[in-house]
């Protein structure tokens, strides 16, 4: 095998992951007598964190799933998980959280781990966030602050970058504090007031406020330059849809092998890793049916519990790559321990995208992936769970086939039957009837290409000027 053809066998993806990964040398910075010849491994000092997890509801086996889940974003943003706690209560505390008895008991626990960072799994409320920074002397986060920024690590497009920025700033703005707090206001009003008189009067915002203001023109600048993205790939779409290309979404939990799957039936060379939300730019990749039809194949964020809100309004443009495929894939971790709460975590953030667009999502095709990477007893407890679910394996190649096979089927089919004589010199439209469309029969004659086909309105347009008879199918 030459050298050559190697390095074309390396995918986009497969190069991602090494730059990554990878620590590279920039040869003449070092600020050493003498220059070093070989690339220095040094361990980063990672974020040491204590988790804290209230279980409200559910088993005490979901709760702990629920935190081990935690510690996985945790590792995947760059910390070191050191202790994870949980407290059973009928709902969180409105001021701390987890009850001020327990925040002395956490507070024992920084000290004794040296953690520098404690992640709540849940949504802290402003006031909530305050207090505990305040009790504990370190820096506090939850499970929204986290998720966004393990996309803020992995957005790598310009849409994708601009969708992680304004969901931050849309969780930042409400839970904006510090600098402001000690800042008096000072009054515009006239002489004689709770804060005014002469030497007094100013703009009468606090630098809190001045903050607010410049968030709230940022978000709005980054919403119209969203639309203005978003139009691009609604062009797009449009393209597709006015051609009558078939399009099928692939959705699901995060590291369920969505990449992987997208790979295996298109070689597509999206990055695959084995970390949650390792890939977010959407990517559609065109393919055909084993009958010879082409439609197109779409790779969507990954879902997870409790995604935060403003993911999903800043991500609209992209979820709704979901709502408008003619098929949905749910693709399924088949190996995971618990699967059927991700698959009820993906359908609550897909009914909650069909709800804000008023229409109803596509059909699903339920896919169980990593087969290879489960037992047998689990195998047959989910074709017990999920009834006509398909099984496969991308990494191994298993199942494959079978579900090309149901895709074709469940495709829309193109509706319009024509029967034509293509003259020899349109040779053009024969292939755009093979690529389209579906041929029933095909003959040779002297005056041309004799077809027989199914093809959408657009084509049958197109051989209009040949046909003999066109009819709905």
């Amino acid at each position: 095998m030459t050298e050559d053809y190697a390095e074309e066998l390396v995918s986009t993806g497969e190069l991602e992951l090494e730059d990554r990964s990878a620590l590279r040398r920039v040869a003449g910075l070092s600020t050493e007598l003498s220059d070093i010849t070989e690339v220095e491994y040094r361990q980063l000092r990672l974020e040491r964190v204590v988790l804290v997890g209230v279980w409200t509801e559910g088993t005490a086996e979901q709760a702990d799933a629920s935190l081990t889940e935690l510690a996985r974003l945790a590792e995947t943003a760059g910390s070191e998980v050191l202790e994870g706690l949980i407290q059973r209560r009928d709902r969180p505390d409105p001021a701390t959280y987890v009850g001020s008895g327990k925040v002395d008991e956490i507070f024992q626990t920084v000290l004794a781990t040296g953690a520098d960072t404690v992640i709540c799994d849940g949504e802290l409320s402003p006031g909530q966030l305050r207090q505990l920074e305040a009790r504990l002397k370190v820096k506090v986060i939850d499970r929204t602050a986290l998720i966004l920024d393990i996309f803020a690590q992995h957005a790598r497009s310009k849409e994708g970058k601009a969708q992680v920025e304004l969901a931050q700033l849309q969780y930042l703005l409400p839970r904006l504090r510090g600098w402001g707090e000690s800042l008096s206001r000072q009054a515009g009003g006239r002489a004689g007031g709770g804060n005014g008189g002469v030497g007094l009067r100013g703009p009468g915002e606090t630098k809190l406020e001045t903050d607010r203001r410049r968030i709230r023109a940022k978000i709005s600048k980054l919403r119209r330059e969203i639309t203005a993205m978003s139009g691009v790939r609604a062009t797009k779409r449009g393209r597709r849809v006015a051609n009558e290309v078939p399009s099928v979404a692939i959705a699901g939990y995060t590291n369920a092998g969505k990449s992987s799957l997208l790979n295996a039936i298109t070689g597509a060379g999206v990055l695959v890793e084995d970390a949650l939300f390792a890939t977010l730019d959407a990517t559609t990749r065109r393919t055909q049916t084993p009958d010879g039809r082409t439609y197109t194949l779409t790779d969507t964020v990954g879902f997870v519990r409790h995604l935060p809100h403003q993911l999903i309004e800043a991500f609209r443009s992209t979820l709704d790559e979901v709502a408008d495929a003619d098929l949905l894939v749910h693709v399924v971790d088949g190996s995971d321990a618990n699967p059927e709460w991700q698959v009820n975590a993906v359908r609550e953030v897909l009914n909650e995208i069909a709800e804000r667009n008023g229409t109803p999502m596509p059909p699903e095709v339920l896919v169980v992936n990593k087969i290879d990477a489960a037992d047998e007893l689990q195998l047959a407890r989910l074709r017990h769970l999920l009834p006509g679910a398909l099984f496969v394996s991308a990494h191994k190649g298993l199942g494959l086939d079978e579900l090309r096979e149901h895709l074709a089927t469940a495709l829309p089919r193109p509706n319009v039957e024509v029967d034509v004589l293509v003259p020899y010199a349109r040779g053009e439209l024969v292939a755009r009837v093979h690529r389209e469309g579906e041929v029933l029969a095909e003959r040779h004659t002297p005056e041309g290409t004799q077809l027989h086909a199914r093809v959408n309105g657009d084509l049958a347009g197109a051989l209009g000027q040949f046909a003999s008879n066109v009819a709905p199918a």
